[in-house]
């Protein structure tokens, strides 16, 4: 809690100097209390105990009993080794509500922190539709951006488009060889395309796809269309514009279909950069000659041309490979001229990858740090399985994103029908729609990017507690009390700019309404960590666990009660319904007006 801290250092130092603790490496072990009931911020004091000769347990005792509670500070207690400070829930409440915390920002205001940050994500091959597996890289990069800009950084949403490499080559190939009947007779063994998305091209055009992989690993057919799909890569990777632009007209209506369910999910880019750019524009060429000037530098049997990276420190596969030996580029030169140029569009750079990228890119950050440039963050996520195995477009054992979609708001619908008979049916497609991609996207984001999980549709589906829908319904709740006070004739923006004096309150405030008034006062400093860390789950269990403490509160604090409105308990309440509207705006969860 850092409105706390400010106030607890001065006193923690003055005490650690009367018994000996004359430095102030001190500060950077003050965090946030592990346990809740605890405390807001914990100091460890075994560092101490071989400078002062003491255990711990009885330096944080003493430590506790030498500082006196003030304004701000309402309880010091220690536990097994640790100095623990709590807020004074009555400072809590005036600080808050005396609009110095702003809502759902790190700095006060809404903040620009001058920063510009680039942030490439999704980057899928738009080869087929996205499955539940790719949608994790784009749900993930999508909440990283809005988080960054809820903190007040400048982003740009990037797509780098692969416009040239062998998944394209063999969709492009499929297109202009196969017929729509030849398609169904190869993939007669393989479900049928689903009636919803016939029209829609990267439903149809994966089908293409499928076909010519199958097609690939027929010994009688495969020589000739291998012979034929390594043309084109070749010739887009010596950017020949007419093979560029078969390529484009094939993958572009794949693309676009791509972007129709991302936008479902909310999810949207700033700018689309083509792989072939780079190799049209002369970077690659000028990237390759100043690799081949490397004094890690090295030629092949074959005239293809590396780099050593072993003599830099990388493990395993050591040789990383630049140049073919016909003098064209391979994926990994445009890659990192594709770096070069981002690193001319921004002052910090982050990645976000499959955990199966991770060699590639220390590869792609040791070259570019052998070029004198700087190495990019990168965002590794772990993978979405089904209870069968990994999911794959080429082989078709996926959960179509698109069909996860439809399938939640079928879902909630039904849950919208129910509960609220009253409301008509583009009234409940309007809410339907807002709670089933929004619990598919917080069922995604609140597990931590390095962990892998297994998908199953009544997990994804849930709307119980726990779940996007829980903190939907919380915010509409909030905002509907803010309705009923104008209502009953009173000015709710008005009696929310007094504010409350800490002398003003006079009685014990109830329990849950501290654990509110505390959830709320960590609000901007989880933010800050989980941005710094890249760890979108860090926020998304603070927003949860704001939508339970505003439930608590609104349940044992009557905000209007025969017609009177407690006007303290209002403030808390707009204050928290504010901080849940931007928490949900930087999860990408759909607020709603009514549920």
């Amino acid at each position: 809690m850092q409105i706390l801290r400010s106030y607890v250092e001065p006193v923690l130092g003055n005490a650690l100097s009367k018994i000996g603790i004359k430095d102030d490496s001190w500060k950077s072990m003050l965090t946030p209390s592990r346990e809740h009931s605890q405390g807001d911020l914990s100091l460890p004091c075994f560092p101490f105990a071989k400078i002062l000769g003491k255990n711990p347990v009885a330096i944080a005792e003493e430590i506790a009993s030498s500082i006196e509670k003030t304004t701000e500070i309402g309880e010091i207690s220690s536990a097994a080794g640790y100095l623990n400070f709590k807020a004074n829930p009555k400072w809590l409440v005036s600080e808050l509500l005396s609009n110095k915390i702003r809502i759902g920002d790190a700095f006060g205001g809404k903040p620009c922190t001058g920063r510009k940050v680039l942030i490439e994500h999704t980057s899928a091959n738009p080869n087929g539709p996205f499955h539940v597996g790719r949608a994790r890289n784009a749900i993930l990069g999508d909440t990283l951006v809005r988080l960054h800009r809820l903190l007040g950084n400048e982003v740009r949403a990037e797509y780098y488009v692969d416009d040239m490499g062998k998944q394209v080559a063999v969709l492009a190939w499929a297109l202009e060889n196969l017929s729509e009947n030849q398609i169904k007779e190869i993939l007669r063994d393989s479900n049928e395309i689903s009636p919803k998305w016939k029209n829609k091209a990267d439903h149809t055009r994966v089908r293409w796809y499928q076909a010519a992989q199958k097609l690939r690993q027929d010994e009688t057919e495969s020589a000739q269309i291998e012979l034929d799909i390594a043309k084109l890569v070749h010739d887009s990777e010596n950017g020949n514009h007419k093979v560029l632009e078969k390529f484009n007209n094939a993958f572009h209506p794949v693309l676009e279909g791509m972007l129709t369910t991302l936008k479902r999910l909310g999810i949207e880019f700033d700018e689309f950069t083509k792989e072939s750019m780079f190799v049209t524009n002369g970077d690659v060429e000028k990237l390759m000659k100043a690799l081949s000037e490397l004094d890690i530098h090295g030629v092949a049997d074959n005239g293809a041309e590396y780099l050593d990276l072993g003599s830099r420190g990388l493990k395993g596969k050591t040789e990383f490979y630049f140049k073919r030996g016909d003098g064209s580029s391979l994926y990994a030169t445009r890659d990192i001229a594709y770096h070069i140029w981002k690193w001319s569009q921004c002052d910090e750079l982050i990645n976000v990858l499959g955990e199966d990228h991770k060699l590639q890119a220390r590869q792609v950050g040791l070259t570019l740090k052998e070029l004198g440039h700087k190495v990019p963050e990168v965002l590794f996520y772990s993978f979405i399985k089904l209870p069968e195995g990994k999911m794959s477009t080429r082989k078709g054992n996926v959960v179509f994103m698109d069909d996860l979609l439809e399938e939640a708001k079928e879902h909630a619908e039904q849950i919208v029908r129910q509960l609220r008979n009253e409301y008509n049916e583009d009234q409940v497609s309007e809410i339907a729609e807002a709670v089933g991609s929004s619990a598919i996207r917080f069922n995604i984001i609140k597990v931590s990017p390095d962990k892998g999980f297994t998908f199953r549709w009544e997990e994804a589906l849930a709307f119980e507690a726990g779940s996007a829908p829980f903190i939907m319904y919380s915010s509409t709740r909030a905002r509907s009390i803010a309705k009923r006070c104008a209502e009953l004739g009173l000015d709710v923006e008005l009696i929310c700019q007094k504010g409350i004096l800490f002398d003003d309150i006079t009685d014990e405030l109830p329990d849950s309404l501290i654990d509110l008034l505390r959830c709320m006062a960590i609000q901007n400093d989880v933010l800050l960590r989980s941005v710094e860390q890249s760890r979108p789950n860090l926020f998304a269990n603070q927003i949860l666990n704001l939508a339970t403490c505003f439930n608590g509160f609104y349940r044992d604090c009557k905000i209007i009660e025969s017609g009177e409105v407690n006007e303290m308990y209002l403030q808390i309440s707009q204050l928290a319904s504010g901080f849940l509207k931007s928490g949900m705006e930087g999860l990408g969860i759909t607020p709603l007006e009514r549920m």
